[in-house]
């Protein structure tokens, strides 16, 4: 089976970079980076030191229900490109694991389906929640944080 990494859409990046409001309603605050930890949610690249970056509310889900989490993540604060969709790993897919979890159609997590998987694996266990039908599509969560990184649909 083939997959896909896929960043944010660049649509709701360019509004967020533009000074549109995130998930609760507020601006984004800018921050400079340090050159460690600010993981570009639409290039899926790290932000360099020295770069300007934005920490905002992020739900990525379309509507608010009960497992539509959210939380905060990076951005460029300039506009940058969007990640190819690829089968293979993000740039900021460095941590040791993360947590893998399965959805359904409705947006729903699907139980059972989620773990901290090191990220080696990740690959094969996006490909094994695939064979399950009820999975509509995956995330890749912080497995310290939650944060949200990258959803993983089927190619």
């Amino acid at each position: 089976m083939t997959i896909q990494f896929k960043a944010l859409p660049t649509e709701d990046v360019r509004a967020l970079q533009r000074g549109g409001s995130d998930a609760y309603g507020l601006i984004p605050e800018r921050k400079i980076s340090d050159g460690d930890g600010a993981p570009c949610r639409h290039c899926l690249k790290n932000v360099a030191a020295g770069e300007a970056y934005l920490i905002l509310a992020y739900r990525p889900f379309p509507v608010l229900q009960p497992y539509a989490e959210t939380g905060p993540i990076f951005l460029h604060a300039e506009e940058c490109e969007r990640a190819a969709e690829a089968e293979a790993l993000p740039e900021i897919l460095e941590s040791t694991d993360y947590i893998v979890r399965g959805y359904d159609k409705d947006d729903r997590i699907v139980y059972g389906s989620g773990g901290v998987i090191p990220t080696g694996a990740i690959v094969v266990r996006a490909e094994t929640l695939f064979e399950r039908d009820e999975i509509a599509y995956v995330h890749v969560r912080s497995a310290r944080n939650n944060c949200y990184q990258c959803r993983i649909e089927r190619a």
